[in-house]
């Protein structure tokens, strides 16, 4: 199939140039604020552990998200796929090789240039968390609750970024003779798999599909941090399986074993799915008992 033409600039006013991805990131911080105010505002989801904001609370916790996102996003990215990289690779080199093999430690000017690309969404989640953890902490919420909160709404945003990751012909897949294959403008004249759109309909539809479920159907908002560890466990298998078809990065490439960065990356987030889950049923093994 070929790309389709779809400008990445969605229109310009003037000098003011809007793109599809600044689009997608404000679609989904809308989405997600809608979505979660409409769960905090349906008490009996919650029952007895209540909802841990309120309507106006999330609002305010949406700065301290975006900040949470892009510092961590790009923490992410100068820690996991520079020094720790180069690290690993150089490793017998001693101090003078790790920092020889690393472009940011050579370069410590460019870290905040966010500008020039370069955004890890695993230091982003970190991130994320972080600035969750400090905004519960601040006014008085129940950090699990919150977390779970943030599980139920983060969908919208994996969907619409992995859509714009499409539209700007990035992150694509290896080659394929897949009849769906496509060949994007700067990936060769071979059909490619269209990995960010597995991603999107994976890590966001169907998770959103699923926690809904979830959050709705067996009353898992009353067993605080049982949606978070069920999101854990889902991107991270996600991930992980498109992985195995998703172009590697090209300064990386294929690690040990066929791992890529990205899985090794979202394999510490399943396993803490894992004890989330673990710990909610633990300390709240019958739901209707709150």
């Amino acid at each position: 199939m070929p790309f389709p033409n779809i400008d990445p600039i969605a229109f310009s006013l003037g000098p003011i140039v809007i793109r599809w991805y600044a689009l997608a990131y404000l679609a989904g911080i809308l989405f997600a604020w809608g979505y979660g105010r409409h769960l905090i505002l349906q008490k009996p989801l919650w029952g007895k552990v209540q909802a841990p904001f309120t309507p106006t609370q999330l609002i305010d916790f949406i700065f301290w998200a975006v900040l949470g996102v892009i510092i961590g996003g790009r923490i992410g990215y100068v820690l996991f796929y520079d020094i720790l990289l180069s690290f690993g690779l150089n490793w017998s080199a001693g101090i003078g090789g790790i920092f020889a093999g690393s472009y940011f430690l050579q370069n410590p000017i460019d870290i905040p240039q966010i500008w020039q690309g370069g955004m890890s969404f695993h230091g982003g989640l970190f991130g994320l968390v972080i600035a969750l953890w400090l905004y519960a902490r601040h006014i008085g919420a129940n950090v699990l609750s919150a977390v779970d909160l943030l599980a139920l709404i983060s969908p919208f945003g994996l969907l619409f970024g992995r859509i714009a990751n499409f539209i700007n012909a990035e992150l694509y897949g290896r080659v394929t003779n897949m009849p769906w294959g496509v060949v994007f403008p700067t990936g060769g004249p071979d059909p490619r798999h269209p990995s960010q759109l597995y991603e999107g309909l994976l890590e966001g539809l169907l998770l959103f599909l699923i926690l809904r479920v979830v959050s709705h159907n067996v009353q898992g908002l009353r067993r605080p941090g049982l949606c978070a560890g069920i999101f854990g466990i889902g991107y991270g298998i996600s991930r992980i399986l498109v992985e195995t078809v998703r172009e590697p990065d090209a300064h990386i490439g294929l690690l040990p074993f066929n791992l890529t960065m990205g899985m090794i990356l979202s394999i510490p987030i399943a396993l803490a799915g894992l004890g989330l889950i673990w710990n909610a049923l633990r300390k709240h093994p019958t739901a209707r008992a709150l």
